[in-house]
């Protein structure tokens, strides 16, 4: 090979190499970090009042909470948000540290066991025998960008089941929605974590109530 190709193609490799470094140095990087979030129950809801406001007393009842099943969409470890209706969209770079139905399920029962109106509340599977179940299915849990301030919106769907008849002694939709503090996904966390948080008292109550409704004798 002469000298002066030789030269022309080291000289070509030597532009490629400078334009590939630049680009490099312009586009962003795909080695973000992704940022991982939990839900978590700060601290325990108030002992559950009945209608009247007596102090809640305890029942024999043993109490199961199945593992919440989530809808489609939201069974993912994906941050959902919303900026239009019915487009549902996932952050890229920000996730929860585990699906919101695994952190849902024991927070559930950690709940209605601090409200003290059971003998004892146990998660699935479990050795011992309910009296009554709680079966609960997650709708939505999603930071809507539609107005600002954004908007983060948690409904849990929720049934309690007399566990030998198998006949459902309530069922009720919890609806919550509170104002992100920030339009990131760290403000939906705030705001999804609060909304949890209050849920999870009105779960509590709802389940002394159905409960004390089930140990109420028939009206004759």
């Amino acid at each position: 090979m002469n000298t002066g190709l030789h030269r022309s193609i080291h000289g070509v490799f030597a532009t490629l190499l400078l334009a590939t470094s630049a680009c490099s140095a312009l586009r962003p990087s795909h080695d973000v970090a992704v940022a991982q979030y939990s839900l978590d129950l700060a601290s325990g809801p108030q002992r559950a009042l009945p209608t009247g406001g007596a102090p809640a007393t305890t029942s024999t009842a043993i109490l199961v909470v199945n593992p919440l099943q989530a809808a489609a969409g939201f069974d993912s470890r994906r941050i959902a948000f919303v900026r239009e209706a019915h487009r549902l969209e996932y952050f890229a770079h920000s996730e929860w540290i585990d699906t919101p139905a695994r952190m849902l399920t024991p927070l559930i029962a950690a709940a209605i066991e601090r409200s003290g109106a059971f003998e004892a509340v146990v998660l699935t599977p479990s050795a011992a025998q309910g009296d009554i179940s709680v079966n609960t299915q997650l709708l939505r849990l999603q930071q809507d960008f539609s107005a600002t301030p954004s908007m983060v919106r948690l409904t849990l769907h929720v049934d309690i089941v007399d566990s030998a008849t198998r006949r459902v002694l309530a069922a009720r939709e919890f609806d919550e929605r509170v104002r992100a503090a920030s339009e990131n996904p760290e403000g939906g966390v705030l705001a999804a974590n609060l909304a949890v948080q209050r849920v999870m008292e009105q779960i509590s109550r709802f389940c002394a109530e159905a409960s004390a409704a089930w140990r109420a004798p028939a009206p004759r």
